[in-house]
This record gives C-alpha cells, sequence and structure tokens, in this order.
C-alpha cells in the first residue's frame, strides 16, 4: 500500500493510492502511523475498527479520526491497517482493523488532528487515491 509523506507548511500530509478504496483507506492510515513513529516493533494486538458517513470523505475523515482516538485512549500506535470500504446510496461503511502497538514500546511524534483542508479522495485510472493533511 503506497504513500508520501508531504511537507504542509506546520503540518503533515499524506498521500496515498491503492487499488481499492480499502487499500487506501489503510495505506493512508499507516501513512499517519509513519508520520507518528519510524520504527515499529511488532508488539501489539489487532483491534477492530466499525464505522459508517454519509460521504466517502466524511468516513476518511472519521476512520482517521477513529485511530488517533485508540491512540489517545487505548495508549497505542495503529499500523499494518487493514481496511473494507463499501457504498450503498447515501451511507458509506468502513470494515477495518489494526494492531495497535504500546505507545511505551516506541517513540513517536503527536499528531494532533485530521483536517479536511485540501483532503482529496478521488477515483484515478488505477484505483484511488487520497490526500490527508494532518495538525501536528
Amino acid at each position: 500500500m503506497p504513500f508520501d509523506l508531504r511537507e504542509h507548511t506546520a503540518d503533515v500530509a499524506v498521500e496515498a493510492t491503492g487499488a481499492s478504496l480499502g487499500e487506501t483507506f489503510a495505506a493512508v492510515a499507516d501513512g499517519l502511523a509513519a508520520a507518528m513513529c519510524e520504527d515499529v516493533p511488532t508488539t501489539g494486538d489487532r483491534f477492530p475498527v466499525t464505522l459508517a458517513a454519509e460521504s466517502g470523505e466524511a468516513l476518511l475523515f472519521d476512520y482517521l479520526d477513529q485511530l488517533i482516538y485508540e491512540r489517545d485512549v487505548r495508549s497505542v500506535l495503529p499500523v499494518d491497517n487493514e481496511a473494507t470500504v463499501s457504498a450503498d446510496g447515501d451511507e458509506w461503511r468502513l470494515e477495518a482493523s489494526a494492531r495497535g502497538v504500546p505507545l511505551s514500546d516506541i517513540v513517536a511524534r503527536e499528531i494532533k488532528a485530521v483536517t479536511y483542508s485540501e483532503m482529496a479522495l478521488e477515483a484515478v485510472d488505477d484505483g484511488w487515491r487520497a490526500y490527508v493533511v494532518f495538525d501536528v
């Protein structure tokens, strides 16, 4: 799942692609983890994430916001993200999981929040592309 970290004034951005929406969402989530920590150990247990929203962008925002919430509440860094995204009319659904690495096992930079600033989620020739800016 390819992603690139992009410099963005005082923030950091992740640009990611995938063959499917789920792969793209997971790649953005992996980019979020990479923005917080360069060296990730193999510790941690998987946990599920299930969400619904009214649009693809709203679902992506809510998903990344949920991962930041998990970090803050459970004291874990969500890595090795897997996601499936489906749309039925005006309802978009996400079924995902991540491995939660205990923050005590890593040195991590803080990402404060996901933003809608410059957010993009679009179909491209070979799948999907997402661009998300995070407040640091």
